[in-house]
């Protein structure tokens, strides 16, 4: 039976327990909260509309009780508090990690083959929190960035060109935020490149608007956004329970690919049953290797906020 834990049960783990059961990724799908209440009641939500919408997934929810999630195969963590007025980015760093690092704990007691998917922020610091507390291969502990940020991407040039959004294959890089690498020279609509398609400057407005796309969200909302990071995120664990080998640009540490070594950063990956079966290395020109320098340089710093915390 295939087994899927999400934790986090607010808007982003939700929708990604909801998609994950209507597009029946998984036979089981426990959601699990530290709020009392919150993740059986979503669960529950979820499974009573199951004959409306004609699917087998069963939901499960559990108030901090990780015994249930006891031989998940993929485990999506979401966990982790918005940043608050007041709050510097040390302070973000310092209470999110740790409730990474408490969750990571728990899901390696009861599930320590699953692969692990951080969707919490900042995500690429997040990533790395699981991965050292974990203590599993780097394969197999990956952030949910790059299919988000591609697909903010995608909407924007589909809107612009006036065409479907399935048309539309692009990649980019780096991290999480306004110092991502989108790559207009690896984007194209149905075979075509884009930049044959849009003109020099409106591009250059799409790549910034994608860079804030998150903010943008919060501007008009007053909160982040759910819908599509959930639903990115249970693209990522379809894509690994079905061994589908989907190409994604996932986070993940880097060993020397692309030249950088001990950075955990948003690049191509193949990803299968095994979590990451390949890391595609781009043949990069020298301005896109500037903006990954730049991206690299920015969350490296943030890491290594982390590591003073944890010296503490």
């Amino acid at each position: 039976m295939t087994k899927v834990t999400v934790v986090g049960a607010g808007n982003v783990g939700a929708t990604c327990a909801d998609v994950l059961a209507y597009r029946e990724i998984a036979e089981e799908i426990v959601l699990v909260d530290i709020k009392e209440g919150v993740a059986e009641g979503k669960a529950l939500d979820i499974w009573q509309k199951a004959p409306i919408n004609a699917y087998d997934s069963r939901t499960i929810g559990s108030t901090n009780d990780y015994s249930k999630t006891a031989g998940s195969d993929v485990v999506v963590i979401t966990s982790g508090l918005p940043r608050k007025p007041g709050m510097t980015r040390d302070d973000l760093i310092e209470t999110n990690a740790g409730i990474v690092k408490m969750v990571t704990e728990n899901v390696i007691k009861h599930s320590p083959e699953a692969i692990i998917i951080i969707v919490s922020n900042p995500l690429d610091v997040m990533t790395y929190q699981a991965h050292i507390t974990s203590k599993k291969p780097k394969t197999k502990v990956i952030g949910m960035a790059g299919i988000l940020d591609t697909a903010r991407y995608r909407a924007f040039l589909a809107e612009e060109l006036d065409i479907s959004p399935k048309e539309i294959q692009a990649i980019l890089m780096g991290g999480h935020g306004d110092t991502m690498v989108p790559l207009p020279r690896y984007t194209t609509v149905a075979g075509i490149p884009v930049t044959e398609l849009i003109a020099k400057d409106k591009l250059d407005a799409i790549i910034e608007r994608t860079k804030f796309g998150g903010g943008e969200l919060v501007k008009l909302m007053g909160t982040s956004a759910w819908y599509a990071p959930g639903s990115a995120a249970a693209q990522m664990v379809e894509s690994i329970v079905k061994n589908q080998k989907r190409v994604f640009p996932v986070c993940i540490k880097l060993d020397g690919e692309y030249g950088i070594d001990d950075c955990y950063l948003g690049v191509p990956v193949v990803l299968g049953r095994n979590g990451v079966e390949k890391v595609i290395e781009l043949d990069l020109n020298n301005e896109e290797k500037a903006l990954l320098e730049v991206s690299r340089t920015h969350v490296k710093e943030v890491m290594t906020v982390l590591d003073k915390l944890a010296e503490k």
